[in-house]
């Protein structure tokens, strides 16, 4: 009997419109979309979620309470933020997941955005040859074939609960609408022009006055775009109603993605990458995805030397990441990118001789300028977001997903309701040209049918002792594989906790241009040691927006970053 009463009030949360209607607000049963609060660091005892936007991580948690697991929980949360952060949160978009499921084994699946089959190599350049770069970041030509939706089916065999239990608490997000922060309504307003620039019909996003805090958003085109996918799968989204917006969308004005695209998208599974560092164990993400090559590169790179001795941002610390980093971007330069058409040579890559190689000619207390780095030889967006999840089963679940730029191409699928990405800047458009976040390409980047673009996502894994650790990731462009670098070597070599090795401010330099970025509180004393080695140093405004979660025995601790609306989430 007690088992039957358990079940109806499963039945109950998950088939009935779990909400209730006065004066005009909905609750989203025990998720209140119209009260809620930003939590930026907490310690559970079984499951937790980090992510950009607190209903997001509530509905992760709220299904790992129902009965799902982290991979139910994954599937939840990028839905919900598809609806709550449009900036980023996308089902026109893509990205990658890695997991290691409770009996050790790691999973690695890629959903990128690909090029379309009209994609040609020199598509965003003049006559004269001349890169056209507002082509390849704004309006329809900017889009790559979505991936994020066959991501979401992709995850489904690792789940407990159906997908049509898993979309509901979406649907109704956008349905009935949700409460924007202060945040959300800065963001909009700013994309307001642009929202009406790329759009032949005006979206939700727009209003006729400025969005403040504590507005609600309602999506009914997007609700009805969810409902199609609950009701016929992917193919929901790749093909019928759907695709037959998202090709009406793209003869509106320049756009290239047919219903044969849609029709042919597949999920890749990709073998992570895995290394040690200090007796922990590391898994990243392969190409296309250069954050995992990056995250290896680095850390292998400062291994031997003393950095717990250096101290946190002290010059010495300081100086030998920087180097580090800037051998690494100056790989990425040329030999990284989608590989199924383009041998990267990987194991050289992280081969312990040509990592020592590698830093043969860093000279501590000098700098070494990037242009004597050169990109190596040898034979063979910033509008991302990031979620982090652990269950009670042992599941670790690091996924990142993009539209690219923020609010991605700013162009909305008339009657379907969501925005489709500028993945198509994250190619190399011109070798040489560098794309909206400063990054340089290649032959190994450049655009072919089908190719998935290069990425510096960097979802990451961390064990001791063959049991979880970390599971960690951010967004923020170019800026995402040292962001996740400084957050591991934060916690593992300076011993901080996890909301320390979050918040405090990061430092990046990505080989070209030749500059140390940093955030507002980073050490003066080490900036102007390091301007006498001969450093560039340019002030910028906030680097990713990391999530961590910590295991050590029962205690889960959470962590989500200060520079947004991030918020965990657990029980």
């Amino acid at each position: 009997m007690r088992k039957l009463s358990c079940l109806f009030i499963l039945f109950t949360w998950l088939f009935l419109p779990a909400y209730s209607q006065s004066k005009n607000k909905t609750t989203l049963t025990s998720i209140d979309a119209y009260h809620y609060q930003v939590k930026k660091e907490s310690v559970y005892t079984k499951a937790a979620v980090a992510c950009a936007h607190p209903l997001a991580s509530e509905v992760g948690a709220y299904v790992m309470q129902k009965g799902g697991n982290a991979f139910d929980a994954a599937i939840a949360t990028q839905l919900a933020l598809a609806v709550v952060y449009p900036g980023a949160g996308n089902i026109g978009g893509g990205g990658f997941l890695i997991a290691r499921k409770k009996d050790g084994k790691l999973l690695g699946l890629d959903y990128r955005e690909q090029a379309p089959a009209k994609a040609s190599r020199d598509m965003y350049l003049d006559g004269a040859g001349n890169a056209q770069t507002q082509l390849s970041q704004n309006g329809r030509l900017a889009a790559g074939v979505p991936g994020t939706v066959a991501g979401l089916f992709a995850t489904l065999p690792y789940a407990k609960l159906s997908f049509t239990q898993l979309i509901q608490p979406a649907i109704q997000l956008a349905e009935n609408g949700f409460v924007i922060t202060e945040k959300e309504a800065t963001n909009l307003n700013k994309s307001q022009e642009a929202f009406i620039q790329y759009n032949s019909v005006i979206p939700v996003f727009v209003k006729s006055v400025p969005w403040k805090a504590g507005d609600t958003l309602v999506q009914k085109e997007l609700a009805n775009t969810l409902k199609r996918i609950q009701a016929n799968g992917a193919k929901g989204f790749y093909e019928g109603e759907t695709a037959d917006l998202i090709v009406a969308e793209m003869k509106k004005a320049n756009g290239i993605i047919t219903k044969e695209d849609l029709a042919a998208y597949t999920v890749k599974k990709r073998i992570p990458l895995e290394f040690d560092y200090r007796g922990y164990h590391i898994a990243g993400f392969p190409p296309p995805s250069s954050g995992g090559i990056i995250l290896w590169q680095v850390m292998k790179m400062i291994e031997s030397y003393p950095m717990s001795s250096y101290g946190f941002q002290s010059t010495q610390a300081t100086q030998l990441m920087v180097e580090a980093e800037r051998r690494a971007y100056a790989d990425r330069a040329k030999h990284m990118g989608d590989p199924d058409f383009f041998k990267v040579p990987v194991d050289s890559l992280v081969s312990k001789y040509y990592i020592a190689q590698r830093m043969h000619t860093f000279t501590p207390g000098k700098a070494t300028p990037s242009s004597n780095i050169p990109k190596s030889s040898f034979p063979e967006s910033e509008e991302t977001t990031h979620i982090s999840i652990y269950d009670k089963e042992g599941n670790m679940v690091s996924i990142t997903t993009t539209l690219n730029g923020s609010y991605g191409s700013k162009t909305v699928v008339g009657g379907a309701g969501f925005l489709l990405n500028n993945e198509m800047d994250d190619f190399s458009i011109k070798p040489g040209v560098p794309n909206m976040y400063g990054a340089v390409g290649g032959e190994a980047n450049a655009i072919a049918p089908g190719k998935r673009m290069l990425s510096s996502m960097c979802p990451v894994l961390v064990t001791k002792n063959n049991k979880p650790y970390l599971v960690a990731g951010t967004p923020g462009g170019t800026t995402i594989p040292t962001s996740v670098f400084q957050t591991l070597v934060n916690m593992i070599d300076f011993t901080m906790t996890p909301a320390d090795a979050v918040n405090k401010p990061k430092f990046h330099h990505q080989w070209l241009p030749d500059e140390v970025y940093i955030e507002k509180g980073f050490p003066e004393t080490t900036k102007q040691e390091m301007i006498k080695m001969g450093y560039h140093f340019t002030d910028r405004a906030a680097i990713g927006r990391t999530e961590v979660i910590c295991t050590q025995g029962n205690r889960i601790s959470v962590a989500a970053d200060i520079r947004g609306d991030d918020s965990v989430a657990g029980f």
